[in-house]
């Protein structure tokens, strides 16, 4: 159970936390929304369950009105040879959202660590705040 819940904060703060800095000239208010990446470190052979549940993670954030409908992007990737890097840009309704998120979005976010692996050096989920340069396709 102590591992259970050590990596649900590991995830719940790879999934909320800044890997890079704003800039300096962006002071925003906690209700802007806030674009990340977030990179998941897919375990092999779990890929298409982890699909799954990234799908219905997308479904709960929906529902719950926690991101805005655009952009959204989800990307696979090969890592190191044979492994799968997936990688998903979206924006959050507010710098807050996910500081606030309900039981069902903090499940998924278990679900998604216990499908993915540190490696490389790398978490098993990373995420920050990115700026985007062009708008979202209306």
């Amino acid at each position: 159970m102590k591992t259970t819940h050590s990596l649900f904060i590991i995830s719940f703060a790879a999934l909320t936390a800044c890997s890079t800095t704003r800039p300096a000239h962006h002071d925003s208010a906690k209700g802007d929304p806030e674009t990340v990446l977030i990179t998941y470190h897919v375990k092999p052979g779990k890929e298409a369950e982890f699909q799954a549940v990234l799908s219905r993670a997308w479904e709960v954030y929906r529902r719950e009105h926690l991101v805005l409908a655009e952009p959204h992007i989800v990307l696979r990737d090969p890592e190191d040879g044979d492994r799968t890097r997936i990688i998903e840009v979206f924006t959050w309704i507010s710098h807050a959202a996910p500081d606030h998120a309900p039981d069902s979005v903090k499940s998924t976010w278990q679900q998604e660590q216990l499908l993915c692996e540190a490696r490389s050096g790398h978490t098993a989920i990373e995420g920050g705040e990115v700026e985007l340069l062009v708008p979202a396709h209306k």
